[in-house]
């Protein structure tokens, strides 16, 4: 005859220290995750009151960029700034300034993304008035000259002035081209004698 108990005792208790086991391993595993607060969006440098520069391959200066504060974030390589002004230079042309409550600029600095008030300003010349264009947000790329908002933007020149949704900038090129729901009236600048 089988004594089944006596039978089942040695695989209950290797049953049991499989399952210790298995807890046990669970609760000792170490975390391999990182720890070094590269993963966390917490600034590594801060600067006050900063003014940057960019020249081009001929040494001439391509844009200068001023604010009273920026932190930097090294999780995801960005800058956020509060009240940038970037000034944008061509030859043969006049300055244009961008100003906003705040901005993100990308790793290398070449794209950033200007938000709140963004103003965009042309300096007047001996034959055209400045020309201002404000809108709630632009994405500026700082190397190729150009930007782009897919927001609604409001263009003044003089007397002059012109509404749109979406607009790119290309400074290169001295143009804007407004995307949609485009008005606007053009007041000719009366001759002097």
């Amino acid at each position: 005859m089988k004594h089944w108990p006596s039978q089942l005792f040695p695989i209950i208790i290797l049953a049991l220290l499989a399952g210790l086991t298995f807890w046990l391993q669970s609760r000792v595993a170490t975390d391999d995750s990182r720890h070094d607060g590269k993963l966390r969006h917490d600034p590594d440098a801060i600067a006050e009151n900063f003014v940057a520069q960019r020249f081009d391959q001929a040494g001439q200066l391509k844009y200068r960029l001023a604010a009273p504060y920026l932190e930097h974030y090294p999780d995801d390589d960005t800058s956020e700034i509060n009240a940038p002004t970037l000034v944008i230079y061509r030859a043969n042309t006049p300055p244009v300034t961008v100003t906003a409550d705040h901005a993100t600029f990308a790793a290398k600095g070449e794209i950033a993304q200007l938000r709140d008030n963004v103003r965009l300003t042309r300096a007047a010349t001996s034959t055209r008035p400045e020309l201002v264009a404000t809108t709630p947000d632009l994405t500026v790329n700082t190397e190729a000259g150009n930007a782009y908002t897919d927001s609604p933007v409001k263009i003044t020149q003089g007397e002059s002035w012109i509404t749109g949704v979406g607009a790119h900038i290309d400074h290169n090129a001295s143009t804007f081209v407004l995307q949609s729901q485009v008005k606007g009236q053009f007041i000719r600048s009366r001759a002097t004698p």
